[in-house]
């Protein structure tokens, strides 16, 4: 028990020093901020297991593309994957409720960094070109895009259906796809309390090229996903 309490007061410390400390960073080249999202990342890696004794594991890194735009189609369990992927992806757009945008210095951090927002299960002007900003921006920046297409963090155990939205992006971006498959809600979960002496596994596996079928690419990327977050789970268990 006191590991736990001991890693949130360190953990959510740290985050809250570095926001504050990076304040004046804001006027600078978002750059500056980018790389703060990688000293968040390692921090919680740090964290993770200096107090609860976590090994972390990457497969596949050499599976990350080099020299072309690309996105990300990802598992989402926990809070851990949106700090920890800013170590090993390069500069990455995350798509993120709006709400989020309007915690103050937060907020303010993500607008800096080119972050997407959207209203959701809402019809406004802003969701109306919503895939129009985010070629736009991909197009711009040349940074990869991070989607979640469960739409929420889901236990490794349930197997929700993606949202069919990921399959819009395939095909509006028309580049390549980097799945990417894990476990990380087994030790840091949305509800419940996080597991001491765990393993976090990520999996990135082969990328998807551009041009399949929008429904057979979802049904692939599902079906491929899963089977590795199967796999995963084995191998730990």
């Amino acid at each position: 028990m006191l590991r736990y309490f001991f890693f949130n007061i360190f953990f959510y410390t740290g985050v809250i020093v570095v926001m504050v400390v990076a304040i004046p960073a804001l006027i600078m080249p978002n750059n500056i901020i980018l790389w703060l999202g990688k000293v968040l990342g390692n921090w919680a890696v740090f964290c993770l297991k200096f107090f609860l004794k976590t090994k972390i594991n990457v497969i596949g890194k050499e599976n990350i593309i080099k020299n072309e735009n690309f996105f990300i189609a990802s598992a989402h369990q926990s809070i851990f994957e949106t700090f920890f992927f800013q170590t090993i992806i390069n500069s990455p757009i995350f798509i993120l409720k709006k709400e989020l945008l309007k915690i103050p210095i937060f907020g303010w951090h993500l607008k800096k960094i080119n972050s997407i927002s959207i209203e959701r299960n809402t019809t406004t002007k802003e969701n109306l070109g919503f895939f129009d900003t985010v070629v736009q921006t991909i197009n711009a920046t040349k940074r990869p895009l991070i989607i979640f297409p469960q739409g929420t963090r889901t236990p490794s155990e349930i197997k929700v259906p993606f949202k069919k939205g990921v399959a819009r992006f395939y095909e509006y971006l028309n580049i390549k796809c980097l799945p990417i498959a894990l476990n990380s809600g087994n030790v840091w979960p949305k509800n419940g309390s996080m597991k001491s002496n765990g393993v976090i596994t990520i999996s990135i596996l082969e990328p998807m090229n551009a041009g399949m079928e929008k429904n057979y690419f979802l049904k692939t990327l599902q079906e491929n996903i899963y089977k590795e977050i199967d796999k995963i789970n084995n191998l730990n268990n």
